[in-house]
C-alpha cells in the first residue's frame, strides 16, 4: 500500500510522522528514507520556520536542506541556477542537499537489490519513507528523482508499504502520478490520530502475501 500523508502547509505533518515512526519501531516496523524537520526560531509571538533539514533513515544523518528565499538572497547566498530558483519556489533548496538525498535513495535501493537477490528478507517488513514530494518532483520531474524512481517501483517483500508526504495543493497530482504504480492501492491520511491507528494496525498486521 502507498500511504499519502497530506495538509495544509504548517499542519504538523513531519511531527506527526517523526512520533508514528516511533511508535511503529517499538512494533518492530523499522524505516527507510527521509523525513524533513523543519529549523525553527523562537519569538515573542511564539515559532518562526526558517528552514528545511533532511534526515536520512535509517542511519539518521542529517543534512541542511532548505531556507526561505527571502532569507538566502539577505544573506546574498541565493543561487538563481538552482532547481527551486527555476521552479520560483518559496524554499531556497541547496542542489548539493539534493544530490545527498538522492544518493541516500539510490545506496537504499542497491541495498534491496542486493538482499532480494540473496533472499534475505527481514523477519518484519519495512516501510519507505519519502518526506516531501513537491512541485519539483511532481510538476517538474527534478528533485528528488532517486525517490521518484522507487516509488514507480511499488511493493517488494522489504518494502510491501511506502508513506509519502505530500501537500493538499498537490494530492490530485499525486493520485495521478502513482495510480499505475504496483504498491495495491493508494490511501490517503490526515496527521492526525485516526491515521495513526489505522496505519499502526496496517503495518503491524502479518503480511498475507508476500510481494513480488
Amino acid at each position: 500500500m502507498l500511504y499519502l500523508l497530506t495538509g495544509e502547509i504548517q499542519t504538523g505533518k513531519t511531527r506527526w510522522l517523526t512520533r508514528m515512526l516511533d511508535r511503529l519501531a517499538d512494533q518492530g516496523v523499522d524505516a527507510a528514507g527521509v523525513i524533513a524537520p523543519g529549523v525553527w526560531r523562537e519569538r515573542a509571538d511564539g515559532f518562526e520556520k526558517l528552514g528545511i533539514d533532511n534526515v536520512l533513515l535509517p542511519e539518521r544523518e542529517r543534512v541542511a536542506f532548505g531556507w526561505w528565499s527571502d532569507l538566502k538572497r539577505d544573506q546574498g547566498q541565493y543561487d538563481a541556477n538552482s532547481q527551486s530558483a527555476r521552479a520560483q519556489l518559496a524554499w531556497a533548496i541547496d542542489d548539493a542537499a539534493i544530490a545527498r538525498v538522492n544518493r541516500h535513495f539510490d545506496q537504499l535501493a542497491h541495498q534491496e537489490r542486493r538482499m532480494l537477490a540473496a533472499g534475505h528478507v527481514p523477519a518484519r517488513p519495512r516501510l519507505l519513507v519519502v518526506d516531501e514530494l513537491g512541485r519539483l518532483e511532481l510538476m517538474r520531474g527534478e528533485g528528488l528523482t532517486s525517490a521518484m524512481r522507487r516509488l514507480d517501483q511499488g511493493s517488494t517483500a522489504l518494502y510491501p508499504s511506502a508513506l509519502i508526504i505530500v501537500r493538499a495543493a498537490l494530492v490530485d497530482a499525486a493520485h495521478e502520478r502513482f495510480a499505475a504504480a504496483p504498491w495495491g492501492g493508494i490511501e490517503t491520511m490526515a496527521p492526525d490520530d485516526d491515521s495513526a491507528r489505522r496505519l499502526s494496525r496496517a503495518l503491524a498486521r502479518p503480511t498475507q502475501e508476500t510481494p513480488r
